[in-house]
């Protein structure tokens, strides 16, 4: 026979038991859960605590019925699928925005959408309402993917300013043209004058605003044969900096624009038998893994992933609800390390 306790004890924790955890009205709890609308910061974090205290699991198909809602959206990612593995970046995010997600009981679907095909398929799944929205990780200027997924009226949540698109889809980013500036005005302020740059992709946000920033901390002294373009792959790190230089131009540092291509670059200056940062400084972007392993340790911007990883989950929710798009900017950090 069960004694009461027993039952009790083997019950599902409910909404009510989460309020009475976190002292509020269950009224507050269901917002939460709903989005968040209408609910203070001090209610958010005491809700939360309240949900992993209780083990409290929301009925995802009473939601669904409910709603005409999955609980699902992607996680995408349209670049090349060797990136995925080779940039740490999508790793960092993907579990910061794991965990974020987790506490709204949203689950993220990983997909791939490097190629012409893959765009078509994921554009077809999405649009199928089988997935309730899209946090786009990586976009380029004017991104047919992006045009599809408006079209659609998939809502669509993107990291860095979607190019082409402004106004037009929620965002959360990176000040990349501040940090681009900070990073370089910081080269200057150490007595490197002639400070050359390994850019990422143009057509991309933080190629193009971290680009801007380092041009306009250098003004007249800019020169355009310190500039190479990259595509944030280590590879074109290391192909840039051997192409400044065999380009014959004198420079004393370099600003990758971010940490994988800095390390590709630090590879082949210490091939050509150059120190860092005795001959010439590296400065990266991002503060990922490889800012730590490189050796010299590499003097990097840091950009608030798990911030930014909360804050597209949570305009993601308000776009499943109907509302406006929204930008948000977040600062980066300097972290000075050895390599400057």
């Amino acid at each position: 026979m069960t004694t009461r306790a027993a039952s009790d004890a083997l019950k599902r924790p409910t909404i009510r038991d989460v309020a009475a955890s976190a002292g509020v009205s269950r009224g507050t709890v269901s917002r939460f859960l709903n989005g968040g609308h209408y609910v203070s910061q001090e209610s958010r974090t005491a809700i939360e605590a309240a949900i992993k205290l209780t083990g409290y699991q929301l009925n995802l198909n009473a939601r669904a019925l409910a709603t005409g809602r999955s609980g699902a959206v992607a996680f995408l990612i349209s670049e090349p699928q060797q990136l995925l593995f080779e940039d740490p970046v999508f790793a960092i995010l993907l579990r910061n925005a794991t965990e974020a997600a987790a506490v709204q009981d949203l689950q993220l679907v990983l997909m791939m959408a490097g190629t012409e095909t893959e765009r078509r398929r994921v554009t077809d799944f999405v649009t199928a309402s089988r997935l309730d929205g899209v946090l786009l990780v990586s976009s380029h200027r004017s991104d047919p993917l992006l045009g599809a997924l408006l079209r659609e009226q998939v809502p669509t949540v993107t990291l860095g300013v979607a190019l082409g698109f402004e106004g037009m889809v929620s965002s959360a980013s990176t000040d990349d043209r501040i940090g681009g500036r900070a990073a370089t005005e910081y080269l200057l302020g150490k007595g490197y004058r002639r400070i050359a740059s390994i850019t990422g992709p143009p057509a991309s946000p933080g190629g193009l605003y971290r680009y801007q920033g380092y041009r306009e901390a250098l003004g007249e002294a800019y020169d355009e044969r310190l500039v190479v373009a990259g595509d944030y792959a280590r590879s074109t790190g290391y192909r840039g900096m051997a192409e400044l230089l065999d380009r014959g131009v004198e420079f004393d540092a370099v600003f990758a624009h971010n940490d994988l291509m800095a390390s590709g670059a630090i590879e082949l200056l210490d091939e050509r038998g150059l120190s860092v940062p005795g001959d010439i400084a590296v400065m990266g972007f991002d503060d990922s893994d490889p800012s730590v392993r490189t050796k010299p340790a590499l003097t990097t911007m840091r950009q608030p992933f798990e911030r930014l990883a909360s804050e597209m989950v949570r305009l993601m929710l308000e776009a499943i609800d109907g509302g406006p798009p929204t930008a948000i900017t977040l600062p980066a950090a300097l972290v000075e390390r050895d390599s400057t």
